[in-house]
């Protein structure tokens, strides 16, 4: 093997590790080193288009191990025959990969040439233009933020930054975290390279420091919830015969607690609004008032012909709707239809799969005592999407159905990502999930509880509503794109300061 072949191969490892980085793993290293090596590889490159491959064999790495559980969802749940779900699966990790081969290529076409202070590159640079395009990847097509290396990190000390930075400042954290080492390395022995370790040890004490702050404050008082985990496997859940089954599972469930708020997972009970029992909603609803709160339930609707993925409520507050915003393509709805829906409709069979979209800005449910601000599945990936509900919102509450993707890392990731929406915003995040996992966050993104995956369950706890403003809130992810803009605006001034000189 020649020697370029051994640096792409060294790329694409160093990226398929970092799927250990994330939950269910949680080794949070291991994504910073990842990121050493790749830095280590772009400044050993010769060329911006080998910086390129080399960043497209890292993102290929990347993507391939933390998103292939979507070909179950596509060969499993959604019959598309086996080969083809695996070549749709690898060409959707190859198309993410191509935004770090981008960033492999601007960081080496403008600063490669520049000899002179190389360090500043690898600690400022590489970093910068690492996390400006994971930003960028959020926004790219309907966004993909998924894989977000500051998401590896939702239990370390520099989860303290995303209360400030948003998701993208904790990845910038992580970037120069790796910058800073590849240099302390390279410049051990040296004054220099002493700097970088202090410099480290700094980002990472101001992290600690910034996870002691509480940037919001109580609303009330603690109140009991109920998340129900039904867990009705993905291949009986639109079924027909199973579908008396899976309603009286969700109502045994709800009776059996006394909690002030119930929630229900995304589209639990497998119907539109209007086609539910009216004894089952009178039952719910009837339980819900004896309990002196409201039950969550999320459904399918039809409005003046279009249809929504939504959730209502029944209980003590008059009956409010919210309907799901942001649609994940080719789940919910088809791409450039008159081009791609002839194929997708005849290779994917994914019940429900061209929907409407909601409102973007929709009003809290007020239930329970609180107002809360209902996201359904992808949409809490979303975090500048999240905050729009924000300063009214005092509670979070996802729904989801991770099912489609069996019992790949995808639902412990998601429930991470939830992770950093708590710490972004300053409230508390319930998730109520299908198959799991089904979890109480806390304003300082830790698990306080949580149910083990694929079991029927409901997890009982309290919650509390928050009130006031985190940083991230005020400022969404402008902070953190004038911190990048400031560094690589530096480090230019810097550069041609240097060519003037010579």
């Amino acid at each position: 093997m020649s020697t370029s072949n051994k640096k792409y191969g060294l790329a694409l490892l160093a990226g398929l590790s970092c799927v250990f980085g994330f939950a269910p793993f949680g080794i949070f290293p291991i994504p910073l080193l990842a990121l050493a090596i790749l830095f280590v590889l772009w400044q050993r490159a010769t060329t911006p288009r080998s910086a390129a491959g080399l960043g497209f064999a890292f993102g290929s790495g990347l993507f391939a191990a933390g998103i292939g559980g979507i070909y179950i969802a596509m060969h499993v749940y959604g019959d598309m025959p086996l080969l083809l779900a695996l070549l749709a699966t690898l060409l959707f990790a190859a198309f993410w990969a191509l935004l770090p081969a981008l960033a492999g290529y601007v960081q080496a076409r403008f600063f490669m040439k520049w000899p002179v202070a190389q360090g500043l590159r690898i600690m400022l640079v590489m970093p910068a233009v690492w996390a400006l395009l994971e930003w960028f990847r959020g926004l790219l097509v309907t966004g993909f933020p998924w894989m977000t290396l500051g998401y590896s990190q939702s239990d370390t000390p520099l989860a303290g930054y995303a209360p400030v930075f948003g998701v993208y400042g904790v990845s910038l954290a992580v970037a120069v975290s790796a910058g800073l080492l590849v240099f302390a390395w390279q410049a051990r022995r040296s004054k220099p390279g002493t700097l970088a370790i202090i410099a480290l040890l700094l980002l990472w004490g101001a992290g600690a420091l910034l996870r002691t702050i509480a940037w919001t404050q109580p609303h009330d008082e603690p109140f009991t919830v109920a998340l129900v985990q039904g867990n009705i496997a993905q291949n009986l859940k639109f079924n027909e015969d199973a579908l008396v089954g899976t309603l009286e599972t969700y109502r045994r469930l709800v009776m059996q607690n006394e909690a002030r708020l119930t929630v229900l997972p995304e589209t639990a009970l497998p119907l539109l609004r209007h086609e539910l029992p009216q004894t089952l909603v009178e039952q719910l609803g009837n339980h819900a008032r004896q309990n002196g709160g409201d039950v969550l339930i999320g459904v399918f609707e039809r409005d003046h012909g279009s249809y929504y993925n939504s959730a209502f409520t029944l209980g003590t507050a008059q009956e409010q709707h919210y309907r799901k915003n942001h649609l994940v393509p080719f789940g919910e709805f088809i791409p450039l239809r008159p081009m791609l829906g002839w194929f997708i409709n005849g290779v994917l069979d994914i019940p429900m799969g061209d929907l409407a979209r909601g409102e973007a800005q929709q009003a809290t449910l007020n239930i329970a005592g609180e107002h809360v601000a209902v996201n359904i599945c992808y949409e809490d990936v979303f975090g500048e999407e999240i905050i729009r509900a924000l300063p009214q919102a005092t509670l979070l509450v996802n729904i989801t159905n991770d099912a489609w993707y069996g019992s790949s890392p995808i639902a412990a990731q998601h429930n991470q990502i939830a992770q950093l929406r708590a710490l972004e915003s300053g409230r508390m995040m319930l998730r109520a999930t299908n198959t799991g996992v089904t979890s109480i966050i806390g304003t300082d993104g830790k698990i306080l509880q949580q149910l083990p995956q694929q079991v029927e369950a409901v997890l009982q706890g309290k919650a509390q509503g928050y009130e006031g403003l985190t940083p991230y809130v005020r400022w969404g992810n402008a902070a953190v794109l004038l911190l990048i803009a400031l560094m690589l605006a530096w480090t230019w001034l810097k550069r041609l300061g240097r060519i003037e000189i010579n």
